[in-house]
């Protein structure tokens, strides 16, 4: 054996693929906390409210909530458990990750994110979906199943899939499309699509318009009659998400995390971080839990 053969088995041997260790999924009931201050994550968390009486701030919006009807807070949004009866809710944490790995729920994270609450009175075929699921994700949670954690993440993508239907359902109304106007729904998911996977890279409307093949004046007017928002506001909002997540690492800089998120500039990325969060990076980090 010559030493170039030698040399070329020892680095077979030792070189190693290391994996990220799967998140888990945290299910609280009897013995949350009565109330919580102001803080942020990055994971989602889904309660199902058991007793009325609940109150939670979720961004600046307070809800008063009563049995049966679901609040949604998602990843890295700022919220508060203000008041809460023992007993009075059960909620299911799970990691960002299961959101991120699936393009078409980060295109249409725009609607997601505004679904906040869903009502027993006015949902109550979709919180009771949820509901038989939480309480699924419970039992499945607390058994001693070796396949526990694949399986609540099976109900958990049940869910998202639910809800996802139904914002887009509210999102496709209030645009009040006419017959026909389904081709612009896929130019416009397509699009959604090539921004999210590009969005740290300096891409511009008009890249997005000649990637789904269409002009960038007609780009621009249909993105914002299906998004509701220009396409730099879109741009931003997903590349202040990405920073978010970043600012969980102490190790990076505000500064690195602004063009590591796709910013171009430290002025523009705290500009936008505080329009879109209502705080700055820094008292932002610092309400990480």
């Amino acid at each position: 054996m010559d030493n170039r053969e030698k040399i070329t088995k020892e680095k077979i041997v030792k070189e190693k693929i290391q994996f990220n260790s799967p998140s888990t999924i945290y299910v609280t009931y009897k013995r949350g906390p009565e109330s919580y201050p102001l803080h942020w994550h990055n994971a989602a968390e889904f309660t199902l409210i058991l007793e009325d009486g609940c109150k939670y701030r979720v961004n600046d919006t307070i809800y008063e909530l009563k049995s049966g009807d679901v609040l949604l807070v998602w990843p890295q949004q700022i919220h508060e458990t203000i008041r809460i009866p023992k007993d009075g809710a059960i909620f299911i944490q799970f990691p960002s990750v299961i959101l991120e790995n699936n393009l078409d729920l980060v295109s249409i994270s725009r609607f997601l994110y505004d679904c906040q609450l869903l009502t027993a009175s006015e949902n109550p075929e979709l919180t009771g979906f949820i509901k038989d699921k939480i309480w699924e994700i419970k039992e499945i949670h607390s058994s001693s199943d070796p396949l526990a954690e694949t399986k609540c993440k099976l109900c958990i993508y049940e869910i998202l899939l639910k809800i996802g239907e139904h914002s887009i359902a509210i999102a496709k109304n209030r645009m009040n499309l006419s017959e026909g106007a389904g081709s612009g729904w896929d130019y416009i998911h397509n699009a959604c699509t090539y921004i999210v996977e590009n969005s740290t890279e300096d891409i511009a409307q008009i890249d997005v318009a000649r990637h789904i093949g269409i002009s960038n004046y007609y780009f621009s007017k249909l993105f914002k009659q299906y998004m509701h928002m220009s396409f730099p506001a879109y741009l931003a909002n997903i590349r202040v998400k990405k920073a978010a997540s970043l600012l969980l690492n102490d190790s990076l800089s505000i500064t690195e995390c602004a063009f590591l998120s796709g910013f171009q500039s430290t002025t523009t990325f705290n500009k936008a971080f505080h329009d879109i969060t209502g705080y700055s990076p820094r008292d932002y980090r610092k309400l990480y839990r």
